[in-house]
């Protein structure tokens, strides 16, 4: 920019200089259009210069922006290579990655193919093994089932036992019900049936019988016995009680003993009708109803013929004595088995069938 002022200067400075050398000389009109001229020639050039100046300072600028722009242009290139370098080294360690696990893979799916199977053998194993162990468990509960019913059945048959076979019934039920086997689901019913009829055949309150014979045995002590003298003399007629009066002067007659019956007999009868009474409670115990009814009959045989029937406790005794007669009365035996008889065919039945299983 300073070089382009600096050139029209020189072409100024003679056309300067020559209106001061010519002053001296008389002017002249025609010279008055070179003046001009020239001037308008300094102006064109400096116009020029300008404009050359101006458009190198142009060129100048756009070449240093394009140089700019290429450096920035490089700069970028050379980050997308080194970003393409480092995507293609990510490139490779991905495909090697991908390569591992492909053989990573493949080595699991071989080791789960093999672990399946070995977990097909273990379940083959362990399913043979099972059904070994539920035959076995199984049979040890029907053999413990058919052990409780015939017990229940020998207990009833020789003792009269209703409750404690009805016990046996109820565990055979239960263990019956442990039984994996459905083939055995049905014996429940017949075992349930045999059970109501052992509960409803059995006295309905055996503890309160205990209770009132024990109450019977302390209160035969204090009751009265029946005096014979004043039975001699209610039985006497009219006729014979004159002819006694009359001979009562001459004549007496009475018994040895103070009192009705002797000590010995009174003790005797007391005792006689305890040991009725204790006979009564170890038949009831022993869950023999024909006993105890027979017992009791005789019990109150003995107070009807050796006790007071005038006092009230006697008749309260014979009173407690039929209500226990009429409580405990004999009933029909119940006919046991037939649970038994079916849990023996069903074994049977299912023990031959792995044998027609076969060809």
């Amino acid at each position: 920019m300073t070089q382009d002022h600096d050139t029209p200067e020189p072409v100024a400075a003679p056309v300067s200089a020559a209106p001061s050398t010519k002053a001296k000389r008389p002017a002249s009109p025609p010279r008055g259009g070179t003046l001009a001229l020239a001037l308008l020639l300094s102006l064109v050039a400096m116009g020029g210069a300008g404009y050359v100046g101006w458009r190198q300072y142009t060129q100048e600028t756009s070449v240093r922006g394009a140089m700019q722009d290429a450096a920035s242009q490089e700069v970028r290139l050379a980050n997308v290579e080194r970003a393409n370098e480092a995507t293609d080294n990510d490139r490779t360690l991905l495909r090697q990655r991908l390569a591992d696990a492909e053989q990573v893979n493949r080595s699991l799916r071989d080791e789960l193919l093999a672990q399946a199977d070995r977990t097909r053998n273990l379940e083959d194993a362990v399913a043979k093994l099972s059904e070994r162990t539920l035959s076995g468990h199984d049979g040890m509960l029907l053999d413990e089932t058919e052990s409780l019913l015939r017990m229940a059945k020998e207990r009833y048959a020789l003792f009269h036992d209703a409750a404690g076979a009805a016990a046996a019934y109820d565990l055979a039920d239960k263990t019956v019900a442990a039984v994996n086997d459905g083939a055995f689901s049905g014996l429940r019913q017949s075992i349930n049936n045999e059970r109501e009829a052992l509960v409803k055949s059995q006295p309905t309150n055996q503890v309160g019988a205990l209770e009132s014979l024990t109450q019977l045995r302390a209160t035969v002590v204090d009751l009265p016995l029946k005096s014979l003298d004043d039975d001699a003399q209610g039985a006497a007629t009219d006729a014979w009680s004159r002819v006694r009066r009359a001979l009562s002067s001459v004549v007496t007659v009475q018994r040895v003993s103070a009192s009705p019956l002797s000590v010995t007999d009174a003790r005797f009868a007391r005792e006689l009708v305890a040991l009725d009474l204790a006979q009564a409670q170890a038949a009831l115990l022993a869950f023999d109803n024909e006993a105890f009814v027979a017992a009791l009959k005789r019990a109150d045989a003995n107070l009807a013929g050796a006790f007071d029937d005038k006092d009230e406790g006697v008749k309260q005794a014979r009173a407690r004595i039929e209500a226990l007669t009429q409580q405990m009365q004999p009933k029909q035996p119940i006919e046991l088995g037939a649970a038994l008889t079916e849990l023996r065919n069903l074994r049977s039945v299912h023990a031959l069938k792995p044998v027609e299983a076969k060809p």
